[in-house]
């Protein structure tokens, strides 16, 4: 069977994989590290999406603190690699959902916030490194999700126009991304949608499972 899209352009975090659980443990280190409480999963949850320097921003921010990000950053970063394989898994029907575009010969690529160095090492332990023609970070271009540059720059790698493709994400990022860059959208229910109301969004679909796609 052919594919409706030349090109599949998945989220990571919240799409791909759940790893909500320990970037909110690399937070609550790093709150910690400045004598700040703690903050629950859920909070967490609420502030995943717009890259690491935000999320930071926001747990500080939240916790009335007012120092100076650059010198939180470091120890940040530190946590969060550390973290990083500590309890990551797919979200059920991912492993499927990939095979499947692979046998229609799909391309795939990735278009995360999440810094580049730390994309390949989880990609690696999941061992979904080869599923993936193209990977760019939230540090790969000059601008990230919720800007549709990533997206207009991975389909032209491709050689593919933005509204050929598919965008599949999670959250009201993946979400403006994809209507910046023209791009068709399909969004999964399970993910950290951060305010999007998946019940009214206009997308090719809105789905449980990520196999949902196999049937487009």
């Amino acid at each position: 069977m052919s594919y409706p899209y030349p090109l599949v352009v998945f989220d990571l975090d919240g799409t791909l994989v759940d790893s909500a659980a320990d970037i909110a443990e690399a937070l609550n280190r790093t709150l910690q590290d400045w004598q700040l409480p703690r903050v629950p999963e859920a909070t967490v949850l609420t502030w995943i999406g717009d890259g690491v320097r935000r999320l930071v921003e926001q747990a500080f921010t939240a916790a009335g603190s007012h120092v100076d990000l650059d010198a939180v950053m470091p120890g940040f970063m530190r946590h969060y690699e550390a973290c990083l394989l500590r309890s990551p898994r797919l979200f059920d029907g991912v492993q499927q959902a990939l095979q499947g575009l692979r046998a229609r010969k799909v391309p795939m690529a990735i278009c995360t916030n999440k810094p580049s160095a730390l994309v390949a090492p989880l990609l690696r332990h999941f061992g979904l490194e080869d599923e993936f023609a193209l990977v760019l970070g939230g540090d790969s271009l000059p601008e990230r999700k919720p800007s549709g540059v990533p997206l207009r720059h991975i389909a032209a790698h491709f050689g593919v126009a933005p509204e050929a493709a598919l965008m599949v994400g999670d959250s009201i990022t993946d979400y403006r991304a994809a209507v910046d860059a023209g791009m068709p959208v399909a969004l999964v229910r399970y993910g950290y949608p951060r305010g999007l109301d998946l019940d009214t969004v206009e997308a090719v679909a809105v789905m449980d499972d990520l196999q949902e796609l196999l049937a487009l």
